[in-house]
């Protein structure tokens, strides 16, 4: 068959010539938005080319030699998917929701622009070409968030955001150095193969070291979150854009590198106990938030966190499968956010609450519990063993269904809710196992296994469910105690982040910019 291996690096740059003929500013600039679609939906059909190309012809690397490449196998040919298809919808959303502003023209631009850099990123086959997929977004990513330069908020957003990215990149740049001196090549399956073939050197334990810093920076994570939950300031598809491979972009380095991060075992757990930390705090103080934009921001910061303890996990698979999941549901919830108020009043009925006792949280938690052994059990005799590490993971997630079961047990609750909520238990662990069995079916000969836990992942593995254990049972229990008055405290305290965004204000000069700036 005819070598297609161009088709990788076909989208980036078709996209780039076009961002550089679209970035004419002006208000309606005439067919130019269509055109911007058009050009999006060539390179969303370029990317299944590249799919059919790799289903026939294997993985490869296209570029100009090993320092400039790019990679054709199954992670990156799925975030070119990704990335090209939440891009389409973006740029459609955009022509109208953009439309009659003063910059329209000039925002599709840069929208292309940002659209080929994350290509460009989640495609790198080179070291290199990682470094500059990675600092070309950050480049784009900040004009996006001051579109509207002279909002005061907008700026302190781009300035935090830029902070942090630039940091980020500073830490993939020198994680790249030390690679490739260490390992004597740019080639990022040379580095992967050379990696896992022998004991890691020095510098390679220095480079990993990197590696999670620049991934914990570039995914918002606890406690430098700050410039995530800011970005309502920039147009609402910004915020979509955000989740076509920019947010998660620290996910994607670290499965891309993942046969080099998982030979360091503090590596691995560092990133449990930061990616653990981050998604419990995201998730409290999302449950604070009144506007539904901000709830988003703070879901994604708890999503993302969730993300990194998979990947410290070991849970390579189910960590590329959350990212494409929790991209695709969570661009569609900022592009209709505009509408999710509505629907909520419509479908809100006044009435009694159950609210659950002690006792039906107590069962809820045994019966949630029971029913996931059950599958789990069932799983592992029809498909073979589970790691520690996923069954633990999905105890987690089922402790999030046990909070609906704990209203559907309430001595208040109808026999239908009852009915619906252990229903809901049952289908999370049939999905959660169902989902996994396709995820290490699709991706599991690129991502290496599950390491075998020994004392110290066993410790994090028992920390982990416990702290998701505790917290959801509190969220259980917050009907009972929240009209206490150290309530209402503590839910401004939350509310606010527990000020570690103020905190990061104040040490960066966040408070001194000002519309003049």
């Amino acid at each position: 068959m005819p070598d297609l291996s161009f088709l990788s690096l076909s989208p980036p740059l078709l996209l780039l010539m076009a961002s550089l003929f679209l970035r004419r500013p002006g208000c309606r600039p005439g067919h130019l938005p269509a055109l911007a679609e058009a050009v999006m939906l060539a390179s969303l059909g370029l990317a299944l080319a590249a799919l059919a190309q790799l289903m026939l012809g294997g993985p490869r690397l296209v570029g100009l030699g090993q320092a400039l490449s790019l990679r054709l196998d199954a992670i990156s040919v799925t975030m070119g998917l990704l990335v090209s298809f939440v891009g389409w919808i973006v740029v459609r959303f955009s022509r109208r929701y953009m439309d009659g502003e003063a910059r329209e023209g000039a925002f599709h631009g840069l929208t292309l622009a940002a659209i080929a850099s994350v290509l460009v990123l989640v495609q790198a086959g080179s070291l290199p070409v990682l470094v500059l997929g990675f600092a070309a977004t950050g480049l784009v990513l900040r004009q996006l968030l001051l579109f509207y330069p002279d909002r005061p908020e907008a700026q302190r957003a781009a300035a935090k955001f830029t902070r942090v990215w630039v940091a980020g990149d500073l830490a993939v740049a020198m994680a790249a150095a030390l690679l490739w001196a260490g390992f004597g090549t740019a080639d990022i399956g040379m580095v992967l193969a050379a990696a896992q073939a022998d004991a890691l050197p020095l510098a390679a334990h220095a480079a990993v070291v990197l590696l999670v810093l620049a991934a914990v920076l570039k995914t918002a994570a606890f406690p430098l979150h700050g410039w995530l939950t800011e970005v309502m300031e920039a147009p609402t598809p910004v915020s979509a854009l955000l989740h076509a491979g920019i947010i998660n972009s620290g996910g994607v380095l670290l499965i891309t590198l993942a046969g080099l991060v998982q030979q360091s075992a503090g590596a691995m757990a560092a990133l449990a106990l930061i990616g653990g930390l981050t998604a419990l705090f995201g998730a409290l103080v999302m449950l604070t938030q009144s506007a539904v934009k901000t709830a988003f921001a703070w879901s994604t910061v708890a999503q993302m966190g969730f993300m990194l303890l998979q990947c410290g996990l070991g849970l390579w698979a189910l960590a590329l499968l959350h990212i494409v999941a929790h991209s695709l549901y969570k661009a569609h919830a900022f592009l209709s956010a505009g509408g999710a108020v509505q629907v909520v009043n419509a479908i809100r009925k006044p009435g009694p609450v159950a609210v659950p006792g002690f006792g039906a949280v107590a069962r809820s938690f045994g019966l949630a519990l029971v029913l996931y052994a059950a599958v789990a059990t069932g799983f592992s005799l029809v498909m073979g063993p589970k790691s520690a590490q996923a069954i633990a993971l999905g105890a987690m997630l089922i402790f999030g269904v046990s909070y609906l079961i704990a209203q559907g047990l309430a001595d208040a609750a109808p026999g239908a809710l009852t009915r619906r909520t252990v229903q809901a238990s049952l289908g999370a662990a049939l999905a959660y196992f169902g989902f996994q069995v396709v995820a290490q079916a699709v991706w599991g000969q690129a991502l290496p296994a599950a390491p075998v836990p020994g004392p110290l992942e066993w410790a994090l593995i028992v920390l982990a469910v416990l702290s998701f254990g505790l917290v959801a049972v509190a969220q259980a229990l917050f009907p009972l105690w929240a009209h206490h008055p150290s309530t209402a405290g503590l839910r401004v305290h939350l509310a606010n982040g527990l000020y570690l965004n103020a905190v990061f204000d104040r040490l960066s000069g966040g408070f001194r910019l000002t519309s003049k700036s």
